[in-house]
């Protein structure tokens, strides 16, 4: 089944593509993925493809916000963010990303046949261009917009 498999051939490739490029995340992902795959595991697919999105904004919030819980950030660096330009500029910025994200959500649900090039997309960003794996979602708002989807 393995040598014959061209979907465990194109989680091979993007595995070596993030070797190439040592993204760590792109390659451990796409491990995880091929030894479910490859495994009694594979039953999980529904439920990886239902909550996977949820679980890993889940994971990137917590390792965003553990500056803050930890007190590496303090309550005087989060007051002084809305009296500095840089830090208003990054609120803005974080709010129109997030609006972005929101649009991409449906897209990627309402028209599937665009998630692989998103991910070819976002994969090539990271392989090629030093990127991190977090395009996918905002790529597909973006394409929302310009599609006249919003």
């Amino acid at each position: 089944m393995f040598l014959f498999d061209p979907m465990v051939w194109v989680l091979l490739a993007i595995a070596a593509l993030g070797i190439i490029s040592h993204n760590t995340a792109v390659t451990v992902a796409m491990l995880i993925l091929l030894v479910v795959r490859l495994t009694p595991l594979s039953q999980f697919f529904p439920w990886i493809e239902k909550n996977g999105l949820t679980i890993g904004i889940i994971v990137l919030l917590v390792g965003v916000m553990a500056p803050i819980a930890s007190g590496k950030i303090g309550l005087d660096d989060l007051l002084r963010s809305f009296t500095q330009w840089p830090s208003l500029l990054a609120i803005v910025v974080g709010i129109g990303v997030a609006w972005l994200g929101g649009r991409g959500v449906p897209l990627m649900m309402g028209q599937p046949g665009l998630v692989p090039g998103l991910m070819i997309g976002t994969v090539i960003g990271v392989a090629l261009f030093k990127g991190v794996p977090v395009g996918p979602l905002i790529a597909a708002g973006i394409l929302a917009v310009l599609m006249g989807k919003w």
